[in-house]
């Protein structure tokens, strides 16, 4: 089987082009609505505020089972384009990379799937029921999926997620907790700072006493928890001791490190005048390897010439720590074309071989998945 990818090439061009830094997701959710709508899916947008707006779609034929559901996000992290060698939105290609902001991280998922949902619908078949959610915000926290409306979904079935994996499986991901760090000092005149009391030295020793920090807790398969200072700022100019500063934590959770006992670690480091709040609380996911959504995919990547064999759990988090509960999914993987290497970096590019690849293993999936003949139609 090989189903063209040269439109998904086009697909991931045009979703380049569309500056979604944290804002203007709107214009990818009209593209990629259209298109959903050109492939006979039910498509609704819905979102928060203008040029936020998400897509859910779904197949409308009956369906004695629940869907197969395919999420990526529209978003991405921002890019100066001062230490980039090309316009990041560009979308230019080097060999078989294809450079541009999203272009990893996770365009090339999101155009890979809409290419192999197209091929499958185009030809006449009892569909079982595939069901595409895209959100918006998903690199600030997942701030998206969690304000998609319940009754806009339709619950059930397998949940796949089109992060970056170079097409590999990854039946699990870490979660994430983000904490909001404060200190409040005592303003004075920057010629006598002894006079006052610094906020921006009392979080700038907490933040090398947190990236110092070695003993976080571990999970077999997950690794330890691992903590960034992504944020310390304060002030407002040289000659003023500063009353006031904040800090963002951001925390990647394991199996048996919940919020309350990492909140206590925080505490323990950080000292008892340092205020701390959560900003985001999201669940790790983890899928059994020997599950039928795991094998199932398994079988599809060998079908297709690809390594089969699972990887480790992504350091990272997706929209499933939100949507896998949402849809009570009966079970979560990650598989996608963008190199994990590649998120948030300069010069980020998706290989167009492994895009190719993934039109073609989501292609495999959803033709498994609707086969009248299929094993995969008791195991949603």
């Amino acid at each position: 089987m090989a189903i063209d990818g040269r439109d998904a090439h086009d697909l991931l061009r045009d979703l380049i082009a569309l500056d979604t830094v944290a804002a203007g997701e709107g214009a990818a959710a009209a593209l990629t609505a259209g298109l959903l709508d050109d492939a006979g899916l039910s498509t609704r947008t819905v979102g928060w505020e203008p040029g936020r707006e998400q897509v859910v779609a779904v197949t409308p034929e009956p369906a004695e089972t629940p869907p197969l559901t395919f999420t990526g996000h529209l978003d991405t992290v921002p890019a100066d384009a001062r230490d980039w060698r090309t316009d990041p939105w560009l979308a230019e290609l080097d060999g078989d990379h294809l450079v541009g902001r999203g272009a990893s991280d996770m365009k090339s998922g999101v155009a890979a799937f809409l290419a192999a949902l197209r091929d499958h619908r185009s030809r006449p078949h009892r569909c079982r029921g595939v069901q595409v959610v895209l959100t918006a915000g998903e690199e600030t926290g997942c701030d998206g999926a969690a304000r998609i409306p319940a009754d806009l979904l339709r619950p059930g079935g397998w949940l796949l997620v089109g992060e970056p994996t170079a097409n590999r499986v990854v039946p699990a991901h870490k979660g994430a907790l983000w904490l909001r760090l404060a200190a409040r000092g005592v303003s004075a005149h920057g010629s006598a700072p002894e006079l006052g009391r610094n906020a921006v030295v009392a979080l700038a020793r907490a933040a090398v006493a947190l990236h110092d920090a070695a003993d976080w807790p571990e999970a077999e398969g997950f690794g330890a928890v691992t903590a960034n200072v992504g944020l310390l700022n304060g002030g407002t100019q040289p000659n003023v001791v500063p009353d006031a500063a904040e800090l963002l934590l951001d925390l990647r959770t394991v199996p048996g490190s919940g919020p309350e006992e990492l909140r206590s670690r925080v505490r323990a480091i950080v000292g008892p005048d340092v205020e701390i709040a959560d900003l985001v609380d999201l669940p790790m996911v983890s899928t059994p390897l020997d599950s039928p959504l795991v094998a199932a995919v398994r079988a599809v990547l060998r079908d297709a010439g690809l390594a089969d064999e699972p990887s480790a759990p992504a350091r990272f988090f997706t929209d499933a720590s939100v949507l896998a509960g949402a849809l009570d999914a009966a079970g979560t993987v990650v598989l996608g074309p963008g190199e994990p290497g590649q998120c948030h970096v300069v010069d980020e590019w998706c290989s167009l071989t492994r895009l190719e690849q993934a039109v073609d293993v989501y292609g495999r999936l959803l033709d498994s998945w609707c086969s009248p003949g299929s094993d995969l139609l008791d195991m949603g």
